[in-house]
């Protein structure tokens, strides 16, 4: 009997090249040029469609070999006691820890723990065993109380050995600062002091890390790939000099520092960006003449990519940036809750983020290989690019004097502008999909629930001495999200949303593709979509029109029923009184005929489609 392992199952194909794939690929181009398959990021780095294997490759040095990542649970709960039965019931249902928000803190989102006080911190960590093999994140807030201190002072006051807690106290005032736009004193007056908390809690024997680098104020502004690993990088370099001039050992000093990264669903972007981080940093620590030691690295799911409209789609977008982090090597992942950018998340949205790891851990065994990208020509490409493209900004805020410095000169702000800018265009032209918001709408969506807690307004903390632009954070959905409150607004109003009338021509074999896509082009922003089967004589659309009640039309239609009916159907509904009309396509030759008869705009894919919506809820309103 032959044994399985005996058989070769390609020994009858001949082996494929990557030449024998370029020549196939022509044949269907079809004389097209071959960049139209390479994809640009916005970085200007190139895409391929495909890959050699990268040879001379090993696993970049990260979590340690078949180790799980700690789940992290986010803790944002106003009132310390919610917050505290929030905490118990996450540890006690499958997190490996927990990560504390304060309220005003840059990655609070409105909620957040209210204050940092002693008895605030006795009563949120009621219960929790802290040297129990969990793991604390704590976030302090610049301005607002030293939660480091109170909690170290809580867990000593326990007669808990530090050493044997799992602590990280994420200091971040620079990161925290880059999101307000303004800062109590200058960077080099501030130095002082912060090294003097760390090293007090070093000798006091916490073993940290103590200080965060944290990339994701970059990517919740709209940054890059690059500007966010440029931006950690200079935060860390900042922080290790601030460390090693308050006469920290240079090795001490680098344990305490982490990292944090925010991980999108962009799976092979986000999986070279975590990569490409311990890459870079490896090269500062032989820089400053240390052997390189993994540095702890965090995830946080993207907030940029929550949408409030069909909010079940986040937990797609959760579930690839999850994948994406935890085999890229990161330490703690934290989950949003899919329904965090609507208000506080519930008990449900809160185990769907925690279950979100667990599955992937246990059921999936996602941690059992590590680095399974290396090897791989797409993702090393992407990461070594990633590299060369980081370090080069990274430079760049070097000679403006460090990060500080370059954020009073708004010389990273600029940038990240630049690149919010460009995603922003490329999100109103739909190039970039939001499933629910910007592309597949459902007017008829049910509420999700979440907690009556109302999002915190809080004054500024602390003097603003020093000013500069803000690295302020966004959504990529709200500004079809802001469409659509206006619809729901009408309707409440009304009893009937906006609507557009579809006039469709001709048999569904004719309409049906153009219908669809003006369908989801329109209710994207809210616009309800009515209309006829189809019809053969556009003289009958003047009724059907009337009958709808629209103000708004668009001819759908091929390209063959266009040519022959599309001007005789926009002046039957510019007659019946339509105020403005559209045609689903592009205008082509026909288009001056087509403007005389009537039509107004065009739409198609990749035009403006925030623009036309956006005017066609001004014509709904003066309606």
């Amino acid at each position: 009997m032959t044994s399985t392992d005996d058989l070769s199952f390609a020994a009858d194909f001949a082996p494929a090249t990557y030449d024998d794939w370029r020549k196939l690929v022509d044949g269907v181009l079809k004389g097209a040029p071959f960049e139209k398959l390479v994809g640009k990021t916005y970085d200007g780095l190139t895409v391929e469609p495909i890959y050699r294997r990268a040879r001379g490759t090993a696993p970049i040095a990260g979590r340690a070999a078949a180790a799980p990542w700690q789940v992290m649970q986010r803790i944002d709960h106003p009132d310390p006691a919610a917050a505290n039965a929030q905490a118990i019931h996450d540890l006690e249902n499958g997190a490996s820890g927990i990560e504390i928000e304060f309220a005003g803190g840059p990655g609070a989102r409105g909620f957040g723990v209210i204050d940092a006080a002693p008895e605030t911190l006795k009563r949120l960590f009621d219960g929790v065993v802290f040297d129990a093999g969990i793991s604390i994140a704590l976030h302090p807030v610049i301005g607002r109380g030293n939660a480091g201190e109170s909690l170290a002072a809580l867990i000593e006051g326990q007669h808990v050995d530090p050493a044997k807690v799992d602590l990280r106290i994420n200091y971040q005032a620079l990161s925290t600062m880059a999101a307000r736009g303004y800062a109590p004193a200058a960077w080099k007056e501030m130095e002082k002091p912060f090294a003097g908390v760390v090293g007090g809690l070093i000798k006091r024997g916490f073993r940290g890390p103590f200080v965060l680098a944290d990339g994701r104020t970059v990517h919740d502004a709209g940054g890059s790939e690059a500007q966010e690993l440029a931006f950690a990088l200079s935060l860390a370099v900042a922080y290790l000099r601030m460390l090693e001039a308050g006469n920290i050992d240079l090795d001490a000093a680098r344990a305490a520092i982490s990292f944090r990264l925010a991980a999108d669903a962009d799976q092979f972007l986000t999986m070279a960006k975590f990569r490409a981080l311990r890459m870079l940093w490896t090269r500062i620590e032989a820089a400053c003449g240390l052997a390189p030691k993994p540095a702890f690295v965090a995830a946080e799911t993207a907030w940029r990519m929550l949408t409030q409209r069909d909010p079940y789609v986040n937990m797609l977008r959760a579930t690839m940036a999850t994948f994406a982090a935890g085999l890229a090597g990161a330490d703690a992942i934290t989950v949003l809750p899919h329904t965090l950018a609507i208000g506080l998340p519930d008990a449900f949205a809160r185990r769907v983020a925690r279950n979100t790891q667990l599955v992937l851990l246990e059921e999936s065994n996602l941690a059992k290989v590590s680095d399974p990208a290396a090897g791989s020509g797409s993702i090393e490409s992407l990461t070594h690019a990633l590299c060369e493209a980081a370090w080069a900004l990274f430079q760049e805020i070097e000679k403006a004097g460090g990060v500080f410095a370059a954020l009073e000169q708004n010389l990273i702000q600029r940038k990240v502008a630049a690149t919010r800018a460009a995603r922003e265009a490329n999100i109103a032209r739909r190039k970039e999909v939001l499933t629910g918001a910007s592309a597949f709408p459902n007017l008829g969506e049910a509420k999700v629930a979440v907690l009556d807690v109302k999002p915190l307004t809080l004054a500024a903390s602390g003097d603003a001495n020093i000013k500069f632009e803000a690295l302020s954070p966004m959504r990529l959905a709200a500004p079809f999200e802001r469409l659509r409150d206006r619809s729901d607004e009408i309707l409440k109003a009304t009893g009937a949303r906006p609507r557009v009338f579809l006039a469709n021509l001709g048999t569904p074999a004719d309409f049906t593709a153009r219908a669809t896509f003006a369908r989801s082009f329109f209710e994207t922003g809210g616009i309800e979509t009515i209309g006829p089967e189809g019809v053969a004589d556009p003289a009958a659309l003047s009724v059907d029109f009337k009958a709808s009640g629209a103000s708004l039309a668009c001819i759908c239609s091929s390209d063959k029923v266009y040519a022959e009916r599309a001007e005789e159907a926009a002046k039957a509904l510019q007659a019946a009184g339509a105020k403005h009309i559209y045609l689903a396509g592009r205008a082509g030759e026909q288009e001056q005929a087509l403007r005389a008869a009537g039509v107004n705009e065009f739409i198609f894919a990749g035009g403006d489609a925030l623009a036309a919506l956006r005017q066609a809820h001004r014509l709904v309103d003066t309606a």
